[in-house]
C-alpha cells in the first residue's frame, strides 16, 4: 500500500540551541520541506511570510522569549544608492558577473573555504566540507541560480579564458523578487566592499526583471554583523502587522 504526500506542508519545531547572534539567548526554529511540484509556489509564500531557505528546508525563528530576528526586504523599484554605494559600484566596475545553474565547483568551494576561515571561523558553517557545500548549492527544488563575479581576463580576448573568481551569490528567483540565500567573497579584497556590491547588483537585477523586492534575510538590532542590511533603503521589515516601510 502506497501513501501519497499531503497537499499541505507539515511544520516541525527544533529543540532549543544557543543563539548565534545574541549572547545568553536560545533559539528555536519552525521548519518545513520544500519539495515536489509546488516547491516554488511554497517558497514564494513562505519567504513573503518571513521564512528563509536552506537547501530543501524553509525555516523561521520561533523563539519563546525573543523576537529580535526581523525579516528585511529592499524596495528595489524605489532604491537610490548613496554616494558611498556609488563609489563601491565604480570600484567594482571591472568585475564581470555571470549567471549559472545551481551547480557547485571546486573553485567556488576554495573561495567559500577562505571566506569562512577569515570571517566565520567559529560559526555554525565553519566545518563544512566540499560535499556539504555541494549540498548547499544543488539540493534545491526551487528556481535557484549561482552568480559568479570575476575580474576581467587580461591579455587575451578569448572568451574561454576566465578572470579570477572574487565573489559568489546563491540566489532564489521568486515571483516578487530575488532572495539572497547565501553570498561569499575574497576576504582579502577589503577595499572592494564586495558584500555591498553584490547587494547593489541584485537590486539592479531585480529592477531589470521588473521585480519589486530583494530579500536579505534576518536583521537583528544590536548585531554588528547584520548592521549592513539596514543601509539599503527604502526597505520593509516584517512585523506583527505585516510588512512595514522603513526609510
Amino acid at each position: 500500500m502506497t501513501q501519497q504526500a499531503p497537499q499541505s506542508p507539515q511544520f516541525f519545531l527544533t529543540a532549543p540551541s544557543p543563539c548565534p547572534y545574541l549572547e545568553g539567548q536560545e533559539e528555536r526554529k519552525v521548519f518545513t520541506h520544500l519539495v515536489g511540484e509546488k516547491a516554488n509556489e511554497l517558497n514564494d509564500l513562505l519567504t513573503q511570510g518571513g521564512f528563509r531557505r536552506s537547501q530543501n528546508i524553509a525555516y523561521r525563528p520561533a523563539c519563546e522569549h525573543c523576537r529580535a530576528c526581523v525579516s528585511v526586504r529592499i524596495l528595489a523599484d524605489q532604491f537610490q544608492p548613496s554616494r558611498s554605494m556609488r563609489r563601491v559600484a565604480n570600484t567594482n566596475s571591472d568585475l564581470v558577473a555571470a549567471t549559472h545553474r545551481a551547480e557547485p565547483s571546486t573553485e567556488q568551494y576554495s573561495l567559500f573555504r577562505r571566506y569562512l576561515d577569515a570571517r566565520h571561523r567559529r560559526g555554525g558553517m565553519s566545518d563544512m566540507t566540499v560535499l556539504d557545500y555541494a549540498m548547499m548549492v544543488e539540493d534545491t527544488h526551487v528556481k535557484t541560480q549561482i552568480i559568479e563575479y570575476r575580474t576581467k581576463a587580461r591579455g587575451r580576448s578569448d572568451s574561454a579564458k576566465r578572470g579570477e573568481l572574487v565573489a559568489v551569490a546563491l540566489t532564489d528567483v521568486m515571483g516578487d523578487g530575488l532572495s539572497m540565500v547565501y553570498s561569499f567573497y575574497d576576504p582579502e579584497l577589503t577595499g572592494r566592499s564586495l558584500g555591498t556590491f553584490m547587494i547593489l547588483d541584485h537590486i539592479r537585477r531585480a529592477q531589470g526583471m521588473g521585480l519589486p523586492h530583494v530579500y536579505l534575510g534576518y536583521w537583528v538590532e544590536g548585531s554588528r554583523k547584520m548592521q549592513y542590511k539596514v543601509r539599503f533603503t527604502p526597505q520593509e521589515h516584517l512585523g506583527p502587522k505585516g510588512w512595514e516601510r522603513r526609510d
